[in-house]
């Protein structure tokens, strides 16, 4: 998976988070992020891979998105290594 696919999921798991009205207030309040925050902090590095981790770890989240995004469970965990910080060597070159 490329980055700028990884970088694409991470962008529809949000999108996903901000549309539903349970997630939402759960991802800020885990987060700290302020509503208003969001789309400054969506241009930091490892924000993108943080949206992916907060989807990972609640399997019923991971397959409501999986379902919604069309993405296989296993895809938006590799996403998640290939985006900053979600992986200790995400900018080491192979």
């Amino acid at each position: 998976m490329s980055p700028e696919e990884a970088e694409a999921i991470g962008v529809r798991a949000l999108g996903f988070i901000a549309s539903d009205p349970q997630l939402l207030p759960r991802f800020l309040a885990i987060t700290g992020i302020e509503a208003g925050e969001i789309r400054r902090a969506a241009n930091e590095p490892g924000f993108l891979a943080g949206v992916l981790q907060f989807v990972l770890a609640h399997e019923p989240t991971l397959l409501a998105f999986s379902e919604a995004a069309g993405v296989e469970p296993p895809d938006v965990a590799a996403a998640h290594r290939q985006l900053p910080f979600g992986d200790d060597g995400w900018d080491i070159q192979p």
